[in-house]
């Protein structure tokens, strides 16, 4: 059995809103993966970032280097399954907690 869930998004933004760095202008997307914890506070977690992802919460366009890029939000996701707290990956005991109270 997979102890992992992992979950995709392929973020499509055809033209940035009012508060993004170029407001009206097209933006490439791009996709992204994380990974949750396969057991209850894993599958509680994803439909919180479900519905964070409805809401538009998920994505934000970044400005960098006279670039602008579509980039996770604030809502901190785990993009690896190793690497520790540092790398965005686990070990990370305090994960879920920090991300349902966030959401």
């Amino acid at each position: 059995r997979c102890m992992a869930l992992q979950h995709c998004l392929k973020c499509l933004i055809p033209v940035s809103k009012v508060g993004d760095p170029q407001p009206g202008q097209p933006y490439k997307g791009g996709n992204f993966c994380a990974f949750l914890p396969d057991n209850k506070e894993g599958l509680k977690t994803a439909k919180l970032l479900k519905k964070a992802f409805e809401y538009g919460l998920t994505f934000q366009i970044k400005s960098c280097n006279g670039e602008e890029r579509v980039t996770w939000g604030r809502i901190p996701h785990k993009t690896s399954w190793d690497g520790g707290k540092a790398r965005n990956g686990y070990p990370d005991a305090q994960y879920l907690h920090e991300v349902g109270t966030l959401l």
